[in-house]
C-alpha cells in the first residue's frame, strides 16, 4: 500500500473518530429520544421514519431493527420506513411533486403521539421538512436527525439529534451508531 493511501485512511479513521467523541455532548438528547419512542411503544403507538439516500438506507435499518429485533428475544415492535414502497413515491412524486413523497404518506398512516423522526444529513432537506411538518400539525413526536447546524429540521422538530460534523459520511456513520444505540435502549425493559 501506498504512503499516500495509508495516510489518507488514517486521517479518514481520525475524522470518524473526532465525530464519534462529539457525540459524548448529545447523550441526553439520545436518552430523552430514546425514552419517548420507549413510551410510545408501549401505549400502542409507531415510529414511522423517513430521509434520502443514505439516509433513507438508515431508515429502513433501524426499522428493521425495531420490527425484527436488536439484541434481545423480544415480540415485534411496530416501526415503519416510508422509503421502501416505490410505487407510492413515484406516484406521489409524479401527481404531487417530489418534496411531498414523505408527508402524503405521514398525512395517510401517521397518529397523534407516534414519533417521526426525519433524517438529513443537512437538516435541510426539503421532502424530510414538509414530512415533519405534516407529522407535527397532526400532534406526532418529531424528531430530526441532522449534521451541521441542524437546518431548518431542528428548528421544526420537537426534538433533534445533531451531528457536529459537516462531512456527510461521517455524518452517516454517526447517524447509524445513533441508530443502533436508540434501538438498544428501546429493548431495554421491554
Amino acid at each position: 500500500m501506498s504512503t499516500n493511501s495509508q495516510q489518507k485512511i488514517q486521517a479518514i479513521f481520525q475524522s470518524h473518530q473526532d465525530t464519534i467523541q462529539k457525540l459524548v455532548s448529545i447523550i441526553p438528547h439520545i436518552i430523552e429520544v430514546a425514552d419517548l419512542i420507549k413510551m410510545t411503544l408501549s401505549s400502542g403507538g409507531k415510529v414511522l421514519l423517513f430521509g434520502n439516500g443514505g439516509s433513507a438506507s438508515d431508515c429502513q435499518h433501524i426499522a428493521a431493527e425495531i420490527v425484527g429485533r436488536f439484541v434481545k428475544e423480544r415480540k415485534s415492535l411496530p416501526a415503519i420506513a416510508l422509503t421502501t414502497d416505490t410505487s407510492i413515491i413515484t406516484a406521489v412524486a409524479n401527481d404531487y411533486g417530489y418534496e411531498h413523497i414523505f408527508s402524503r404518506q405521514i398525512e395517510a398512516l401517521c397518529l397523534k403521539n407516534d414519533v417521526v423522526i426525519g433524517i438529513s444529513t443537512s437538516g435541510n432537506s426539503k421532502n424530510v421538512i414538509k414530512g415533519l411538518e405534516k407529522a407535527n400539525s397532526l400532534g406526532a413526536i418529531t424528531v430530526g436527525l441532522t449534521g451541521g447546524d441542524g437546518g431548518l429540521i431542528k428548528k421544526i422538530s420537537n426534538h433533534s439529534i445533531v451531528v457536529d460534523s459537516n462531512e456527510t459520511a461521517r455524518i452517516q456513520e454517526a447517524h447509524i451508531l445513533i441508530g443502533h444505540t436508540l434501538c438498544e435502549l428501546i429493548e431495554e425493559n421491554l
